[in-house]
Formats: structure tokens, sequence, C-alpha cells
């Protein structure tokens, strides 16, 4: 699931460095912008990392994933904070599309995204850098558009990788919330996933989020997975 979310979600470069995955983030966040190990390191790896991420004017993060912990606690002893603890969710998308019906006019898909479905993501603070990292992300992709009644309501990227359809950037306009939006979002991403052939639907949300992690197992989303960053808070504030 995390390859999924990576793939579609892609940093600005990818490169080798020892034992690490060095992303070049470009502004797009922390998921672009984390390094990854390639198979367990040591005490001794830590520098490179660290030196090659400064070498791209990045501060040094991590992304620390299921199965980890050596990883995590060598991050730990080093002086790096634990930052945004994340569930992965999945369903079949068969199970979220239910019917594949959906109401008449009010939601659409397509790419590249209308400019009302960036102005959401605006709103919703998925700025122009992490625009542009739906712009890298290989196709199939779409960016859905969902109206409440005659409002617009919300937007959602989504993008296939092998049969994994994962979402991003799904934002509702505070004015209709409570309203069924993200529902129809999420129900609208997964028939276009069948239709591009992918069985199955996920997303990433920090465990924070206390509105949309209950949504998405009252949907019949499964865990399949957690992640966190670890980072030098200090570091990132000179």
């Amino acid at each position: 699931m995390v390859d999924a979310l990576l793939a579609t979600w892609p940093a600005a470069d990818i490169r080798r460095a020892g034992a690490w995955t060095i992303r070049t983030g470009e502004g797009g966040g922390n998921r672009v912008s984390s390094a990854t190990e390639d198979w367990p390191v040591t005490e001794a790896d830590l520098p490179t990392a660290e030196a090659a991420m400064r070498e791209l004017g990045q501060v040094p993060q991590f992304m620390v994933r299921d199965g980890e912990e050596r990883l995590d606690n060598l991050l730990a002893t080093h002086g790096y904070d634990l930052l945004d603890p994340t569930n992965l969710w999945a369903i079949d998308a068969a199970t979220l599309a239910g019917d594949r019906a959906l109401p008449m006019g009010v939601g659409y898909a397509m790419w590249p995204p209308l400019a009302m479905i960036r102005d959401i993501w605006t709103d919703g603070g998925i700025d122009a850098a992490r625009q542009a990292v739906m712009e890298r992300a290989p196709a199939p992709k779409a960016g859905i558009l969902q109206r409440a009644g005659q409002d617009v309501g919300g937007a959602a990227f989504v993008a296939v990788s092998g049969d994994i359809a994962m979402i991003h950037a799904l934002h509702v306009l505070p004015d209709v919330r409570r309203r069924g939006v993200a529902r129809r979002l999420l129900k609208h991403a997964a028939i276009w996933a069948q239709d591009h052939g992918a069985s199955v639907v996920g997303l990433a949300v920090t465990q924070a989020n206390t509105a949309a992690n209950p949504l998405y197992a009252a949907l019949g989303m499964r865990l399949r997975g957690q992640y966190h960053y670890r980072i030098k808070h200090e570091e990132a504030s000179t």
C-alpha cells in the first residue's frame, strides 16, 4: 500500500545514496521530501542520508513504515521527533462503488482539472507545490469534483498504481460539510477506479483527523498499515 501511495504522489526526483532512497520534494510536503531505507540501516548509515538531504536544501526527515522499528529507534536516539502518525485505509473498489449510481450532474472526473477543482484544493491548503505533485503523477489519474445541490462541494485526486487506486487531496468546503459530499467523492473515485483497471481503493489520513478516520471505518474500509515521519524540528526552524 505504501508503494502505491508513493507511486501516485511522486517526488520531483528520486536517487539512491547508500542504503537510502532520497526524494526531492520541491515544497510538495513530507511524503515527497522524506528519505526511506532500502534495507536495514545502522547508525553509520545515518550521516549519508542527512548529507544528501542537506545538499538538496532540505531538512533531514524520514518516513518510517511498518516493520522499521529499528530505524525508528535510531532516529529517536538522534533527536528526531515523531510527526504525523498516519493510517492507510483500503477497500475493494466494487464494495465502495456499490450500485455505481451517482446523482445526475453533481459529479465529474477529468484530467486536467477544472480551475474550480484547483480552487477547492487551494482552499484546503493543497497549494501549487502539492498540485505540481499531481501533475507529475503517471496516468491514469483524475481530479474529481462533487457538488452539494447547486453549491460547489468538494474535490479529490485519484491515480492508479497496479491494481490500487489511491485517493489524495480530498477536501470538502466548510459550508457544505455534513451533506454527504465526502461519501460521494469516495464512491465516485471507486467507480472511476473500476473503470481504469483498479480493484482496490486506498488512501492515507493522519491519525489526528478525528472526522475522517471514523468515516472511512463506517464505509467498511480496513486498516492496511501505518507510517509516520521523523524530523528534527529545531533544525527545521533555523
